[in-house]
């Protein structure tokens, strides 16, 4: 298949690339390096494009015969979503229907979208599923909600076969090297924590320790990035004209921001020194996928289940990276 990956240059986007290109389709990607890295497409066809320029879009889709989409060129930071919410609007909702109509106007309606648990806000009951009432509490989550609506509406009036894939925690790096994550600034957990590690923090913060779970602090379900590559590769051969699916990805087992940082003391070999902070407003405590309809849909199932492997990866990306991209040779 013949297929254009929107924003293939960032985390999520530049592995499924490669399990996309490993399981033989052939792979345009479609990034404006904003927040991409170009070192991340390399040995691939990388066409830099805004997303909303609907014409050359439709250019692109019609001179590569393009015959799916792959859609990961999102804003994805709450806190700037809650100061910036014109940007999150315009980027993740406005752009992204443009390119719907330029999917429309050039005949290709094949769509896999990267949405979010960030729909869901804050759930009183966990694990989550599908069913769970999708209250966003951000304009990062809710820009992700209207465009989950957009495609159930194309897939019904135009015929669209879309699936809209919610990651929850993504981590880790492809264990064949060369890509791994790099965000400026960085928020996540693992790799905060692995920057310590790396003398490139003095210590982490833990923001809160009197969260109703076993140890008082947050609980997250991590998973693997190469396992979210592979649930998009599943749910590409699952699009028929008019289906649309939604589907939760996750691997069903919660750890604590605790236990992420006794699984990194272990695997680092560094003590990593912490700090106990203030809670930050809008974390929820618990938040954990019930996949369990992505593996019967997609017949999917995560690879890493247990947090040491998923930081095993990670590690090694960080340390043969310490600067990320800027570590690899121009």
């Amino acid at each position: 298949m013949k297929i254009l990956v929107i924003g293939g240059a960032g985390y999520v986007g530049s592995h499924t690339v490669r399990l996309l290109h490993q399981a033989g389709h052939q792979i345009w990607i479609y990034d404006n390096i904003s927040r991409g890295h170009r070192e991340a497409a390399r040995g691939y066809q990388l066409i830099e494009g805004e997303l909303e320029d609907r014409q050359k879009l439709v250019s692109v889709f019609r001179e590569h015969g393009i015959e799916a989409v792959v859609h990961f060129a999102a804003f994805a930071l709450v806190g700037e979503s809650m100061e910036h919410p014109a940007m999150y609007y315009r980027n993740n909702v406005i752009a992204t229907l443009e390119l719907l109509e330029a999917m429309r106007e050039a005949g290709v309606w094949r769509i896999v979208f990267s949405s979010t648990t960030a729909t869901y806000g804050q759930p009183e009951i966990v694990p989550i599923t599908e069913d769970t009432v999708q209250l966003p509490i951000n304009p990062y989550g809710f820009s992700k909600l209207v465009i989950e609506k957009a495609l159930t509406d194309y897939a019904r009036a135009y015929g669209f076969g879309c699936a809209a894939l919610r990651y929850f925690n993504a981590a880790g790096a492809s264990p064949l090297g060369g890509i791994g994550e790099d965000h400026e600034p960085e928020s996540h957990l693992i790799p905060i924590i692995l920057q310590v590690a790396l003398g490139q923090r003095s210590h982490i913060g833990i923001y809160g320790t009197d969260y109703p779970t076993p140890d008082g602090t947050c609980i997250r379900d991590y998973i693997h990035v190469d396992d979210l590559g592979t649930a998009h590769l599943a749910a590409l051969q699952k699009l028929e004209p008019g289906c649309n699916f939604q589907l939760n990805l996750g691997t069903g087992k919660g750890h604590s921001v605790l236990e992420v940082l006794e699984a990194c003391r272990q695997v680092t070999g560094h003590p990593i020194p912490a700090k106990i902070e203030a809670r930050r407003p809008g974390d929820p405590a618990k938040l954990i996928a019930d996949s369990s309809r992505a593996q019967k849909t997609l017949n999917w199932y995560p690879k890493y289940i247990d947090i040491q492997p998923i930081i095993e990866t990670a590690w090694q990306w960080h340390r043969s990276h310490p600067k990320g991209y800027k570590s690899v040779p121009q």
